[in-house]
């Protein structure tokens, strides 16, 4: 690059800061008018970012239908407003209790992400009809039908029942495993054999396939000031995809030999929609966290959303220059203990935390040169590191239009709901 080329990237660099630094302060004003009336601590959701994320999911998924991760909104009201676009259709729970109650509530296509143990629910679903046809269960090993039909009571309605493919890439014929720990069917012939079993079992019914590559879809690649791991992400996520991309699709003909009338084909999230949903063996992808876009999710070259949940801690305490004492805070996100696991102070620009204490169970001390402008019971915005985890915390979502507050729902919390 010659130097007046590098001069005037320089100054594109410093005109795209500049306009961030303006958005975050519009942003900053409009939800303090929004919420003045509301005493702190409080959660909004602000609906023009989540409206234009879910937009920007179902361009990215080009067509196939989108499923809601239920996980990462925990609010019915928002899970009801995005199935009601089109390109999104179903939703993506997380626990069986959660699914039976989401059924009851209408949603009326409830597919369990995880397998469960939960013998009373397993019992409510084998005995109610309505709920058998709304809610799939997830398996991945014989046992868990033995758990199932042990569970079932007097209930003998057939349940729906998908299958989970381990996505991880296995390096150095099995040595090195990258992704997570979730299913031990790796090969497609260990998937198309359980398939086979379940079709010989009285009392289920194969329906779907799921295979979530979080090591892709839930790992960013463009890390700030961490080039070099970036692209090694970036490498090893391109090998994931390709390797993934031929194991499913060998292993949903193998399936489909079994059951010609599989329903779905579940896979991706919000870091590899437009990857997963180019596969020809994928029937639908899943998504969530991209609706509200915690702060894990900045650092992606393949996307960009716009920041959509955030929560509001009052300024408390003025203990000296340059530092403000805020209420609450100690709301980290599960995973591998970090720094990228706590939230971030994101409105006013400019504040961090004290090393020595980080965020507090009950206050929490922010400094920075931002802080001489906060007085006594202003706002600071937060973001949570990850999604759905933030309702954990709190009763209401304010839902923000413009500069005002439209309506108050509640959380999954404020309904009396917390499964996990």
């Amino acid at each position: 690059m010659t130097g007046r080329a590098a001069d005037r990237a320089t100054h594109r660099a410093a005109d795209r800061a500049a306009d961030r630094a303006t958005d975050r302060a519009t942003d900053r004003a409009r939800y303090d008018r929004a919420t003045a009336a509301h005493d702190a601590p409080l959660a909004l959701v602000d609906l023009a970012a989540f409206d234009a994320n879910a937009a920007d999911l179902t361009r990215r998924a080009g067509g196939k239908p989108i499923r809601v991760a239920s996980k990462s909104v925990r609010c019915r009201a928002l899970l009801e407003r995005v199935l009601a676009r089109d390109g999104f259709a179903g939703v993506m729970s997380f626990t069986l209790a959660e699914s039976l109650w989401l059924a009851r509530s209408g949603f009326d296509d409830v597919l369990l992400a995880y397998p469960s143990a939960d013998r009373a629910a397993f019992a409510e679903l084998a005995a109610d009809p309505k709920l058998a046809a709304a809610v799939t269960v997830m398996v991945d090993d014989p046992a868990q039908l033995n758990l199932i039909d042990a569970a079932r009571g007097g209930g003998r309605e057939e349940l729906r029942v998908c299958l989970e493919l381990d996505t991880s890439l296995h390096l150095l014929k099995g040595r090195v495993r990258v992704g997570a720990r979730r299913s031990p069917l790796h090969d497609p012939a260990q998937v198309a054999a359980l398939a086979r079993a379940i079709g010989r079992r009285r009392g289920f019914r194969l329906v779907g396939v799921m295979a979530y590559e979080g090591h892709v879809a839930g790992v960013g690649d463009d890390v700030a000031g961490r080039p070099a791991r970036s692209r090694a992400v970036r490498v090893m996520q391109s090998a994931a995809r390709r390797e993934l991309a031929a194991r499913r699709a060998e292993t949903i003909r193998a399936v489909r030999e079994a059951v010609p009338d599989l329903e779905f084909v579940n896979g991706g999230g919000t870091g590899s929609v437009q990857h997963t949903a180019a596969e020809d063996a994928v029937t639908e992808v899943a998504a969530g966290s991209g609706l509200y876009v915690p702060r894990l999710f900045d650092h992606y070259t393949s996307f960009s959303g716009r920041p959509a949940a955030l929560f509001g801690l009052p300024v408390v305490r003025r203990p000296g220059p340059g530092v403000v004492t805020v209420l609450g805070g100690g709301y980290p996100a599960s995973g591998v203990a970090g720094a990228d696991r706590s939230p971030v102070p994101y409105l006013p620009e400019g504040l961090r935390y004290d090393p020595q204490e980080g965020a507090g169970e009950v206050q929490t001390p922010l400094l920075g040169p931002a802080a001489d402008d906060l007085r006594i019971g202003d706002k600071v915005w937060f973001r949570h590191a990850k999604a759905g985890e933030l309702c954990e915390r709190f009763a209401e979502l304010h839902l923000v239009e413009d500069d005002r507050v439209t309506a108050v729902v509640p959380t999954y919390r404020g309904e009396g709901r917390t499964f996990l």
